[in-house]
């Protein structure tokens, strides 16, 4: 897929105050935007014209942002999705992006900051990255993460994660490069009301880098950047 000078936006979401105000603050600020009022619509737009993002309320009559999420990919349509809803729950969270969103932001939210989660997932995309999304296994260097069977390897050693610092790995792998903050980790991956402070992060984190066993020498997976978050420095292929 092509990115286009102004990349085009599809806005999915009944909510009709909302499509109206993001969809002017979206075209301001550099998209072509289309808007679908819900998930059905979204889905004869996609199919008469694919877009290069898709921003897509979960929360919709007919069909919700899960299902569109699960049509969109049943059709081997790989295009980044970001959702947006009230849900707090991080199963919630956890079970889309299961599914296939690229990106999960709760309402109400700072619409610069979806504009930053956007620009974000289309450089993904125009760098190849986009792929990630349908394979099966990633790879870092000599690490190795089995997504369906929720196992991962340095060289020939497995890892043993829980559940939460398999998930937060798996997140790293398929948002290399990019920076992010105890906040936005919480939010994706725990929900708002997991933990009051980023302590539930940094442990998993400590986790991770304990397993991977890096050592000084070591180019280290995850990188500390002071004062934003963590990032995932090396480069990821589908393996």
């Amino acid at each position: 897929m092509t990115v286009s000078a102004r990349p085009r936006i599809l806005l999915v979401d009944d909510d009709e105050a909302i499509t109206g105000a993001l969809a002017a603050f979206l075209g301001r600020s550099g998209f072509d935007v289309r808007v679908a009022d819900d998930g059905r619509a979204g889905l004869i737009e996609v199919e008469r014209d694919v877009p290069d993002l898709i921003v897509c309320d979960v929360l919709m009559p007919h069909i919700d942002g899960r299902e569109f999420v699960r049509r969109v990919r049943s059709r081997q349509l790989w295009l980044p999705i970001i959702l947006l809803t009230q849900v707090g729950e991080s199963w919630e969270r956890s079970a889309a992006l299961d599914e296939g969103a690229d990106d999960y932001l709760n309402k109400p939210f700072d619409p610069h900051e979806l504009i930053s989660r956007i620009r974000a997932v289309l450089r993904r995309t125009a760098q190849g990255v986009g792929s990630l999304r349908s394979a099966q296994r990633l790879r870092a260097r000599d690490l190795t993460l089995d997504r369906t069977a929720r196992r991962a390897w340095r060289g020939d050693t497995e890892l043993t994660l829980t559940p939460k610092a398999f998930t937060l790995l798996e997140f790293f792998l398929l948002h290399p490069q990019e920076v992010h903050s105890r906040d936005h980790l919480l939010a994706t991956l725990w929900g708002f009301d997991f933990a009051s402070s980023s302590r539930a992060v940094d442990h998993r984190i400590a986790e991770l880098r304990r397993e991977l066993g890096e050592g000084a020498a070591d180019q280290p997976f995850i990188d500390t950047v002071q004062g934003m978050g963590y990032m995932f420095g090396a480069k990821v292929t589908a393996a």
